[in-house]
């Protein structure tokens, strides 16, 4: 199986295998649906959610999180620290955090 994003409900087994397989997962904000800026439609809250339950890394790139809205900024703020999720801005970070993590392959 190939990840081609997060664009709904279906995909987040996907992207759960492909973090496990790959010792975390980078995601890209073009590579998920709009409803995951809009915070009010809990999508997001259900991808975090199963990524943390799952205890497997996911970090998601999102380079201006201001053009999301405040709580989603929030969000993001919230995140950068937290250990199995976090929102970077550029692909460097996001590769250098799942390296620097036991068991990653990236």
């Amino acid at each position: 199986m190939t990840f081609t994003g997060i664009h709904s409900a279906n995909d987040i087994a996907g992207a759960l295998t492909e973090s496990v397989e790959r010792g975390g997962l980078v995601v890209d904000e073009k590579d998920v649906c709009a409803d995951f800026f809009d915070l009010r439609t809990g999508f997001a809250g259900d991808v975090l959610k199963k990524f943390v339950i799952y205890r497997t890394r996911l970090a998601v790139i999102v380079a201006d999180p201001t053009k999301y809205g405040g709580r989603f900024s929030e969000l993001v703020q919230d995140h950068r620290t937290h250990a199995m999720v976090r929102f970077f801005n550029s692909q460097q970070q996001a590769r250098q955090w799942l390296a620097n993590m036991p068991n990653a392959k990236c």
